[in-house]
């Protein structure tokens, strides 16, 4: 074999390395971007279900408009979890209440921006807002 064959030979080795190595990448990327956006569709529906909650009237298993006497079991009752925290194909959720707010923390499956971590993005319902709900990625 002469020697342009084998440099042929190497370069294209080289050459479908990288273009393997690029397509692993891109696959990764776009995993780990559908899984947030994934996790973000399901805060926001939850968010929908929290806020229901909260104009629901008492009298009909609502909150009843009132922010003092949310727990967070009881919003996680409401919106079907039997606890807390829930676990889906998406990810984990996790709810807790404050001051006149409900956040829910949201994990996903796949690595996020970090290396070490799932994705991850907060929402924050403000009940007494007039634009209650607030979406932050963080991870």
């Amino acid at each position: 074999m002469g020697k342009q064959q084998i440099l042929l030979i190497v370069l294209s080795v080289i050459i479908v390395g990288v273009a393997v190595a690029v397509g692993i990448q891109m696959f990764n990327t776009q995993a780990m971007n559908s899984n947030r956006q994934a996790i973000v569709g399901d805060l926001q529906t939850l968010g929908a279900q929290v806020m229901q909650y909260h104009r629901t009237p008492s009298s009909q298993g609502g909150g009843g408009s009132s922010t003092s006497a949310y727990t967070a079991l009881t919003v996680a009752q409401y919106i079907g979890w039997g606890a807390t925290s829930d676990t889906t194909d998406t990810g984990v959720f996790t709810l807790s209440t404050g001051d006149g707010t409900v956040t829910i923390t949201g994990v996903g499956t796949e690595t996020g921006n970090n290396g070490t971590s799932g994705v991850a993005a907060t929402l924050t319902v403000t009940l007494a807002s007039a634009s209650p709900l607030s979406t932050s990625i963080t991870n």
